[in-house]
């Protein structure tokens, strides 16, 4: 009979078969114990008593080959064989029991076994044949004073009565261990798969940062580049002052990729904020628009929370590549930013030929600017009209902590969230 697997180091193996050596001792003792009241009695004459010795001591190759085994195993999974071991038991030991009065002291190891191996009720009729039907055999044999079989019958009594009332005890007891262990075994299949799915969203939110992140920086970088070339393609004959200048800006948004790269590859901050200043980190991607964007900075400049710098620039980044890409070629921008006492205001405009906002929108990046936002506490609201240019203005608050997800902080604190409207 295996008991349950249980918790703080027990889950590995059985406690049972762990703590079965105690119960072969004991068996051991109350049949050696058994033995020596048999050969030892003063009735009957020895002639009888060897020949129950004899049969009590088959009980122990038949426990060890039998018996054991059956033990070890889950109660009722073998209900057959678990009868037929108890039933040659009882063959065993009743003639035993029958020739000498001393061999019922063996009953307190055999009605552990009763209650080992069978249902309850079953349990509790074989300690009846156990406890009580040697007490008649021995009676009917011998036909000892009156007394004598009363004293004898109140004792197989009284041994039956607490062999049911502990078996069923102790029987209960293991019912509840087992409900318990099957609690305590779902509770951990569930920890393990709340852990697997949690490493699957983990894996899938890095996986998407880090798509929006190539998005925000590398994928804005070559497209900037695309056109660029187009430029200096139609500008080589026409106006090579102006193709020169396309190349040194080309040159300079390759650096600039090349860096944001580096940084996305160690998982440092952004290039623009690590070589800088929030309001130097803006002025410098200002000037990689073509033509250059105006930027205009009010209030006290301070350092704030990497994640509130990262969300600010990139929010920059992606309404500067907005425009460059949708409001028309030489739509010029500016760029402004406004220290508040507790909240900072991005706003980036453009006079190019504007959207409708009501429209829906292709992209992300609309979605993008005001998830950004919202993931450190901020909005995002963009104005825009057909023929009237566009808006975007980014509030974020600057008097308590970000709270930015697990998976997008680390030194970087990059934002997850691609560009495009």
């Amino acid at each position: 009979m295996n008991s349950f697997t249980g918790t703080a180091g027990a889950r590995e193996s059985h406690v049972w078969d762990r703590a079965f050596g105690p119960w072969d001792l004991y068996f051991g003792l109350v049949w050696v114990a058994t033995v020596a009241f048999v050969l030892g009695a003063d009735f009957p004459a020895l002639s009888y008593r060897i020949p129950a010795a004899a049969l009590l001591s088959l009980l122990i190759p038949w426990y060890a080959w039998a018996g054991r085994p059956l033990l070890l195993k889950d109660p009722g999974s073998e209900p057959r064989l678990s009868l037929r071991y108890l039933g040659v038991m009882l063959a065993l030991f009743l003639p035993a029991a029958f020739l000498v009065g001393e061999t019922r002291l063996i009953t307190f190891a055999l009605a552990p076994h009763c209650f080992m191996l069978l249902p309850l009720r079953r349990a509790i009729g074989a300690m009846a044949v156990v406890a009580l039907l040697p007490v008649a055999g021995w009676a009917l044999l011998w036909r000892p004073e009156g007394h004598i079989v009363f004293i004898n019958a109140v004792s197989s009594f009284v041994t039956f009565a607490f062999s049911s009332f502990f078996g069923a005890w102790i029987l209960r007891i293991i019912e509840q261990s087992q409900e318990r262990a099957s609690l305590i075994a779902e509770l951990d299949a569930s920890r393990e798969e709340v852990a697997r799915l949690s490493a699957a969203q983990g894996a899938h939110a890095e996986r998407e940062r880090m798509s929006r992140e190539i998005h925000d920086t590398l994928a804005q970088g070559f497209t900037s580049l695309l056109m660029l070339v187009q430029a200096v393609q139609s500008e080589l004959d026409t106006d090579p002052e102006q193709a020169h200048r396309h190349l040194e800006l080309m040159a300079a948004t390759a650096r600039q990729n090349l860096a944001e790269a580096r940084a996305l590859v160690a998982g440092g901050a952004p290039a623009d904020l690590d070589a800088g200043s929030l309001p130097d980190a803006v002025r410098r991607l200002a000037a990689r628009q073509d033509p250059p964007a105006a930027v205009s900075v009010t209030g006290e400049v301070r350092p704030l929370a990497a994640a509130l710098e990262v969300v600010a620039l990139r929010s920059c980044q992606e309404s500067l590549s907005n425009a460059a890409k949708h409001a028309g070629a030489g739509a010029r921008c500016s760029v402004s930013l406004a220290y508040g006492d507790g909240e900072l205001t991005v706003a980036v405009r453009d006079a190019g030929r504007g959207f409708d906002p009501a429209a829906p929108a292709p992209g992300y990046g609309l979605r993008g600017l005001r998830a950004r936002a919202a993931e450190v506490g901020g909005t995002a609201v963009v104005e825009a009209a057909p023929g009237a240019g566009t808006t975007v203005t980014v509030t974020l608050p600057t008097t308590t902590p970000p709270t930015y997800p697990t998976t997008l902080r680390g030194a970087a604190e990059h934002d997850p969230h691609p560009a495009g409207r």
